[in-house]
């Protein structure tokens, strides 16, 4: 009497709601990834693991994470990676520098800074681009290299390339805290 006719392997499959994205946020996302996913493991030229700890200078090519503790001088034109759990204290100056781990000292990169949770920095900065993810616990100051050209270009009141930076700005921050 009531008999269903449908097969049961006929089930109408499963639909996806997809939120829409608004260009601004999809353009900030591949922004904010680049350097993350470009220095994955694959990448990784050389790497200070736990339990390692190391004292003085280091000058590399590619791509290095330390996951140990290191103190001293880090300088490279290329990627620098401090793992969650690392502890460094070193003056750095690199490419680019991605931070999960415990960092005190300055960074100068001529590409960007990454802060990523549950990153703890105490130093100065010093690049054209820095992301700090919500949990990160930054102490120090951040000076925007090219942002500091950028707005000496023009200064519409008096008609003249005036404005500039007169050195980083103060910051203390601790974003997302609960």
């Amino acid at each position: 009497m009531f008999r269903d006719n449908k097969k049961r392997g006929d089930a109408p499959a499963p639909f996806e709601v997809h939120e829409p994205v608004s260009p601004a946020h999809e353009e900030r996302t591949t922004t904010m990834t680049t350097l993350r996913d470009s220095a994955t493991q694959e990448n990784v030229n050389a790497l200070l693991g736990k339990g390692i700890e190391f004292e003085g200078k280091l000058s590399f090519e590619g791509t290095v994470r330390i996951d140990g503790k290191f103190t001293g001088q880090i300088t490279t034109g290329d990627v620098l990676i401090i793992g969650e759990g690392a502890r460094v204290q070193a003056e750095i100056n690199c490419g680019s520098v991605i931070v999960r781990g415990e960092l005190t000292g300055n960074i100068k990169a001529k590409t960007g800074v990454e802060l990523h949770n549950p990153a703890r920095v105490k130093g100065d900065i010093w690049a054209p681009s820095l992301m700090i993810e919500k949990g990160v616990t930054f102490q120090g100051q951040c000076k925007m290299e090219n942002l500091d050209k950028e707005l000496s270009r023009y200064e519409p009141a008096t008609g003249k390339h005036t404005l500039r930076s007169n050195g980083p700005t103060p910051a203390t921050t601790e974003v997302g805290a609960s």
